[in-house]
């Protein structure tokens, strides 16, 4: 016999367990389930990267709320366990274990699932994603002096595990189809720079090259690519992730790069909302729709999808917002820019602190405040404005007065 419940969460991730305490404080006096394929409750995830493989944290301290948040607040949580149908006529979700729940609302909150290559080889122990806790705790054991450690993708995940590797003494490579790392979000000069700081920690780089195939016994020992063979003792494959949507296709629902929702989070069926990486979201603010696959973006989507089932007014409304700690490096950015934008830099790049801006026909897109802070307010309030690019790079000129 199904369970009944007013929602359903289906994706125990940062957005999921942001929606599930966002309704309890809104108000929301009904049955709650969530329900999410991580054994685990929900976790922040940036620190898997950061934290988990450079402090050597238990990924539980990590955790959104202690497991006993939960029953606490009345939330029926169905951890380890992943939703396999979505029937929109009936209202029910299934899940792997057999269990049937009955809803008056859905949440999606499915995340994505990073890609992989379709490599021979790619079965063979130590070629890793990193997706979950358990993969970040499998990635770290193999850090240690000497070992040979291959990164495949120089986006901001694949820089993240080599700066942790690096800095537990691993000899790491980073192969890259396409140099500099980073180029499509940042643009070459910024992707240069990052590469810079990579290099000059002993990262060494492999450019212009396709990774063909994987090579071991049982484990990994060697990466084959287009430039020659590289050895191997572990392998962190980073090359993206897509919007995990299966359960809401098969629902019936519409897919255009995601789940297409409005500035609520309502997608086409009236009884779904989608929220966090899925969610190709129509922004207020940027007059389109965007998919964002940040941390910041499903926890301020959850509050919004929350707002919206207990009769608020919160919109999709703002810019979005990542972080990254690389060595020495800490940097925010803000924004939706592109690596085809135009950049000024304000301050010297050379001395570590500076702050960058993307324009695009004189209106700023994006800024990055590196290793300069208490300064992301004013650039959030900047971005989306029209500035001359004299003034941006002007230090004189206080960036509350551009």
């Amino acid at each position: 016999m199904a369970q009944e419940f007013g929602i359903v969460v289906i994706g125990a991730g940062i957005g999921g367990g942001q929606v599930v305490e966002a309704l309890r404080n809104d108000g929301f006096a009904g049955t709650i389930a969530l329900v999410g394929t991580d054994p685990l409750p929900p976790y922040y995830r940036p620190d898997l990267s950061k934290k988990v493989m450079l402090e050597d944290t238990d990924p539980a301290d990590s955790a959104l709320r202690g497991a006993e948040w939960y029953p606490a607040h009345d939330v029926t949580t169905f951890f380890g366990d992943t939703a396999t149908k979505l029937d929109t006529s009936s209202n029910t979700v299934t899940l792997a274990s057999g269990e049937e729940l009955t809803y008056a609302q859905a949440i999606l909150s499915t995340g994505s699932t990073p890609r992989t290559l379709e490599v021979p080889g790619q079965e063979l122990a130590n070629v890793h994603t990193l997706r979950t806790a358990g993969d970040a705790v499998a990635i770290r054991s193999q850090f240690g002096e000497g070992r040979k450690v291959v990164i495949i993708g120089g986006g901001w995940i694949g820089l993240e595990v080599a700066a942790a590797a690096r800095t537990h003494g691993s000899d790491v490579t980073v192969v890259l189809r396409d140099a500099p790392p980073l180029k499509n979000v940042l643009g070459d000069e910024l992707g240069q720079y990052f590469e810079d700081l990579q290099s000059k920690n002993g990262v060494k780089f492999l450019a212009d090259a396709d990774t063909t195939g994987f090579a071991g016994e049982d484990s990994v020992d060697t990466v084959q690519t287009t430039k020659g063979d590289l050895p191997a003792d572990l392998v962190v494959v980073g090359i993206g992730a897509d919007p995990t949507i299966e359960l809401a296709e098969a629902a019936g629902l519409d897919i255009d790069n995601g789940v297409p929702v409005d500035e609520k989070m309502r997608s086409s069926v009236p009884s779904v909302l989608a929220i966090g990486d899925i969610a190709n979201a129509f922004n207020t603010r940027l007059d389109s729709r965007i998919r964002v696959e940040h941390w910041d973006n499903a926890v301020r989507q959850a509050d919004v999808a929350a707002s919206t089932l207990t009769g608020g007014s919160k919109v999709y409304d703002w810019e979005p917002y990542f972080y990254t700690d690389q060595f020495d490096l800490g940097m925010e950015y803000v924004g939706h820019g592109s690596g085809d934008d135009d950049v000024v830099i304000r301050g010297d790049k050379d001395s570590g602190e500076f702050i960058a801006f993307w324009t695009k026909d004189g209106t700023v897109t994006a800024a990055m405040n590196v290793n300069v802070w208490d300064v992301n307010d004013d650039l959030r309030t900047i971005v989306g404005t029209q500035v001359d690019a004299s003034r941006l790079a002007d230090e004189s000129v206080p960036l509350a007065d551009l």
